[in-house]
């Protein structure tokens, strides 16, 4: 038998005794299976930023060692935001943490990057066995699960005071809007966010779905928002953008009577709304008298295993993998920090079922016009959001078909761009008098420098650096790939000045006279 067969059989043997050996729901592992796997690892680990997030891990990886004896894990851990995990992982794979958690729509890059290791066969049975079909969806690529999922809770639902708006008022967007006009109170929803946005176009029907080459490129989109749906979804997003109740800052409660937003949200909305406090799913609303109900993006956190060139070490994070995504371990972090599970048994537990929160996510979840979040081109955010405050804006029905005729105009441009054009890098922030919504070029100055024009920045404002008008390639504070903003912290005349070797980036602002 040649060499390669030998090793090719000696992994698949090791992978069964991790699978089998695996906490199915977060219970204990074979112990006799993992006699092999026995010995001393040293891990590093990225987690929820979040406090206590990363305590809890250390009991949980306790626990694993307890269930699993003779192996021990020293583990290394690193708060890291789940929404910027896999932009730092996919701009330096080598030096990336061993398992890190991360959004998943960060999936496809990690899976063209070589940044995640395939469960095995048996593990990957599991995890569909044992976790909701969405989440195990979010996991896959091209057929095959690529990480573990972890929570089934990224989305956003009705948060609502009970003493102004009855449970009925709750299911109609335009009983919420007069019940906060009537007590001067906000109706806040981030229609100038397209995350939200989208959540208007699901209700009347419209999809918009991009595709991409086995080489991660994005080459098509399949979008009807610019149609005779799309367009009473627009006049859906009229009726609250142009009330004097509407407020587009969805994670501030001053004021609010109600207030669209996520789980992460929980503790606002309990100390705002006290015993007052209300949750649902998003109501419908009424054009030309038929109905809509909201629907909206949907989303997970998964975990992910690095691929390792160390075969038992593998086995082992495999292992930990599962046991830290299992049932046991989820009920725990939604005891603690409210998160959704994806575990099947764990979402059926009286602290689930008993959250208010999370109650009114799983309920906003069901609805037939919650779309998964999928792969989505990084341009189409900005080409989108800007749809609340053209609504918003609009005097007429034909003003809000100029914009959705823009809003297709602009898909068109990415889909058409020059190689040259998603090279290139641009300089966006608060700056300059934009909010956001405007690339400032920046030109070649030498190998691996770029350089922008120069700016008038004031104290304060932030900034970011970008790749091609999008998000897929963007960095911030210290050269951090999907790093924080920076912030300028003189107001002056500057040029930002970007050095990046494809594996490095620093930023500069130079003063200029």
């Amino acid at each position: 038998m040649k060499m390669s067969k030998i090793l090719a059989v000696i992994l698949v043997a090791i992978m069964l005794v991790a699978c089998f050996a695996a906490c199915d729901q977060g219970g204990k592992g074979d112990n006799d299976g993992n006699t092999d796997l026995a010995g001393t690892y040293d891990i590093t680990m990225w987690v929820s930023e979040k406090d206590g997030v990363a305590d809890q891990f250390k009991q949980q990886i306790a626990a694993f060692e307890k269930a699993n004896p003779g192996i021990k894990i020293n583990a290394s851990i690193e708060g890291v935001t789940e929404a910027d995990a896999g932009s730092k992982v996919v701009a330096d794979v080598a030096t990336a943490p061993d398992i890190y958690c991360f959004a998943q729509d960060q999936l496809a890059r990690l899976v063209q990057a070589g940044a995640l290791a395939k469960p095995g066969v048996k593990a990957a049975e599991t995890i569909k066995a044992n976790n909701d079909a969405g989440s195990v969806a979010a996991a896959t690529v091209a057929g095959s699960i690529y990480a573990y999922p972890m929570t089934s809770d990224n989305g956003y639902f009705l948060y609502y005071d009970k003493s102004i708006i009855s449970e009925e008022d709750a299911d109609s967007l335009e009983a919420i809007i007069a019940a906060c006009e009537k007590n001067g109170k906000k109706f806040r929803y981030a229609l100038e966010n397209a995350w939200y946005t989208a959540s208007f176009f699901f209700a009347t029907g419209c999809h918009s779905t991009w595709t991409m080459t086995a080489e991660g490129e994005f080459n098509a989109i399949d979008d009807d928002f610019n149609s005779a749906a799309g367009l009473i979804a627009m006049k859906g997003m009229q009726k609250l953008a142009q009330s004097p109740c509407y407020d587009s800052d969805a994670d501030t409660f001053a004021d609010a009577g109600a207030i669209v937003t996520g789980i992460w949200n929980a503790g606002a909305a309990e100390e705002h709304f006290g015993a007052n406090l209300g949750a649902t799913d998003l109501p419908s609303f009424e054009v030309d008298g038929k109905s809509y109900h909201l629907g909206g993006f949907t989303g997970y956190k998964l975990m992910g295993v690095k691929p390792q060139t160390d075969t038992k070490r593998a086995a082992v994070l495999s292992l930990l993998a599962q046991y830290l995504t299992g049932e046991e371990c989820q009920l725990q972090r939604a005891t603690e920090f409210q998160w959704g599970p994806s575990n099947l048994e764990a979402a059926k537990s009286e602290v689930v079922q008993s959250n208010i929160s999370l109650a009114a996510f799983a309920k906003q979840a069901a609805s037939e016009n919650c779309v998964p979040q999928g792969q989505i081109h990084g341009a189409w955010w900005d080409i989108a959001k800007v749809l609340g405050a053209d609504a918003k804006a609009a005097s007429s029905d034909a003003a809000l078909q100029t914009a959705l005729d823009n809003y297709d105009a602009a898909i068109d441009a990415v889909l058409s761009m020059s190689d040259e054009a998603k090279q290139a890098w641009s300089v966006i922030g608060d700056i300059c008098g934009s909010n956001w919504d405007t690339d400032f070029p920046m030109t070649a100055d030498g190998e691996n420098t770029w350089i922008s024009e120069v700016l008038e920045l004031e104290a304060g404002k932030q900034f970011k650096v970008r790749q091609g008008a999008a998000w897929d390639v963007n960095f911030g504070a210290n050269g951090v790939a999907g790093g924080d903003n920076i912030v300028v912290e003189t107001t002056g005349k500057y040029q930002v000045k970007l050095v990046y070797d494809g594996t490095t980036a620093s930023i500069e602002l130079i003063p200029v006279e």
